[in-house]
């Protein structure tokens, strides 16, 4: 049987691409013949994943369609006769982009949209959380199921020691990492405020680190860093090194005493699962899919009163059996991301595909 997967654009690094080559690799292990095909792809990946135009695209007896944005593959899945599984990666609701960027605004607005176009013409859809799956149901997908994103943990969790990079940031303040797009919904502003608190009747040494792109809002990131001159905050404090290799990111979450998340809008969130498996403990605001995704493990909270979380994490940092408590607790919870569970829960969806 040939079971292919559509994603709108292959980058190496990318969360929706890495998912879909591991489960091109667990398809081909079963015996199934497995393409990806993409409308962009980066030099480095062409031969790897196939462009779109490729008249194979469209001759699966499965096709794994990978929603994230709106795209020319809305219209041609749709038009498939069969074997039509819907991978829905969640859209950002387009009002967190409203102050800051029109064109963005429009694309998110559009993107929700059009997916529910396909609620008529898809076989199965998937949310890779049930946060996702419940999006899915609310705008008619008849038949849904739950299928976690297969993530590349080994990317974080193989690269050796940095100590150019270690030097610079073991010395003597304490890390806090967040990893992300620097985007409205992620709400970096809520960190800036935690930072003002954490300093100012906590502890003086500290550094926030933001690892993720910095241009896909350029007026929110000059927000963001307006804020911080707005407190007169230390701009050494505040690390924004963009996007990094896998190599330095794994740096970032081995040196962080706490992994900080105050975003208000995740489908899954994919450094949630990195920072665990790295014990990193987390702190995090509990918005859409993010207690799903913990299930128990770290520290979340439900609103955000800033002074209390800027004590938490203080807590977190100078009491060493809490912190053991919480990565142990957050091992305990990447047992059900391991392979052999993603693998599990595919072959459950793959057989519902087929009866």
């Amino acid at each position: 049987m040939q079971i292919n997967q559509w994603i709108p654009a292959a980058h190496r690094g990318d969360a929706i691409g890495d998912s879909a080559r591991r489960v091109r690799q667990l398809l081909r292990s079963m015996g199934h013949g497995s393409e990806i095909y993409a409308l962009t792809i980066d030099n480095d990946m062409r031969g790897e994943v196939l462009p779109f135009e490729d008249d194979r695209a469209r001759d699966g007896d499965i096709t794994v369609f990978h929603f994230a944005i709106p795209s020319p593959m809305t219209a041609a899945f749709g038009s498939l006769s069969r074997g039509r599984v819907l991978q829905y990666h969640n859209v950002t609701p387009a009002r967190f982009f409203a102050p800051y960027d029109p064109g963005v605004f429009r694309l998110a607005a559009l993107g929700r949209r059009e997916v529910a176009t396909l609620a008529a013409s898809t076989d199965l859809a998937l949310g890779d959380s049930e946060f996702n799956r419940r999006e899915l149901e609310a705008m008619g997908f008849a038949r849904t199921a739950v299928m976690p994103i297969a993530v590349d943990t080994a990317r974080v969790t193989s690269p050796p020691a940095h100590p150019a990079l270690e030097r610079i940031l073991c010395d003597g303040l304490t890390n806090f990492l967040f990893v992300g797009r620097i985007v409205p919904n992620k709400r970096i502003e809520d960190i800036i405020l935690l930072a003002e608190h954490f300093k100012r009747y906590t502890d003086a040494r500290y550094r926030f680190i933001v690892v993720g792109r910095t241009d896909g809002i350029p007026r929110y990131y000059a927000a963001v860093r307006a804020l911080i001159g707005r407190f007169e905050m230390l701009p050494e404090r505040f690390l924004f090194p963009g996007v990094v290799s896998d190599w330095e990111l794994a740096t970032y979450y081995r040196t962080a005493s706490v992994y900080i998340s105050m975003s208000e809008h995740e489908g899954f969130c994919v450094p949630l699962l990195e920072a665990m498996h790295l014990g990193c403990p987390i702190v995090a605001y509990a918005a859409t899919a993010v207690p799903e995704t913990l299930d128990g493990a770290g520290l979340l909270f439900g609103e955000k009163d800033h002074p209390v979380i800027a004590e938490a994490i203080h807590h977190l940092v100078t009491t060493p059996a809490l912190r053991e408590a919480i990565v142990r607790g957050q091992r305990e919870r990447v047992r059900a991301f391991s392979p052999e569970a993603v693998a599990a829960r595919f072959k459950t969806a793959l057989a519902e595909v087929l009866a």
